[in-house]
């Protein structure tokens, strides 16, 4: 699974090097596996900005903006990807927040994720739920969020 991630990274990585783009990510129940993917990929340094690993719910309010509420929805999502994106003055930011497992949180079983992808202040949310073990989850939510980083990049700069 991861090896897909890997590759979908140095895809990312030849677009963002082609193009000038910065990318930055907020993640949650990633706890940092995001931010290792991409920076794993060919001249890291050149365009990955660097991520914000926000698993308490104080980091996500005081650091990224996200409103006072749940954090497992479509608003802190959005707000972590923008507020990354703003923070770090990346062209291009995913945020990720979700119940990994192996318990619910704010009311969503385990596998239910929030993304949000945020260019230039246009952001872009939308849920799935991933099925498997925590660690099983964590893989798919690393490759499905490389995955919406380019085709975010593709769609604009391509």
């Amino acid at each position: 699974m991861l090896g897909r991630a890997h590759e979908q990274a140095e895809e990312l990585a030849e677009l963002a090097g082609r193009a000038g783009l910065q990318v930055a990510v907020a993640e949650s129940l990633t706890a940092g596996q995001l931010a290792a993917a991409l920076g794993a990929a060919s001249d890291s340094g050149e365009w990955f900005r660097g991520a914000v690993v926000a698993y308490s719910r104080a980091v996500k309010h005081h650091v990224l903006g996200v409103p006072d509420g749940p954090v497992v929805c479509a608003a802190a999502a959005a707000a972590m990807a923008e507020g990354v994106r703003t923070l770090f003055e990346a062209s291009l930011a995913v945020g990720v927040t979700g119940a990994g497992g192996p318990d619910p949180q704010d009311g969503h079983e385990p596998g239910s994720v929030w993304f949000a992808v945020s260019v230039d202040g246009s952001v872009r949310t939308h849920h799935r739920h991933f099925a498997g073990e925590p660690s099983e989850i964590l893989g798919q939510v690393v490759v499905h969020a490389v995955e919406l980083l380019l085709d975010a990049a593709r769609e604009q700069w391509a």
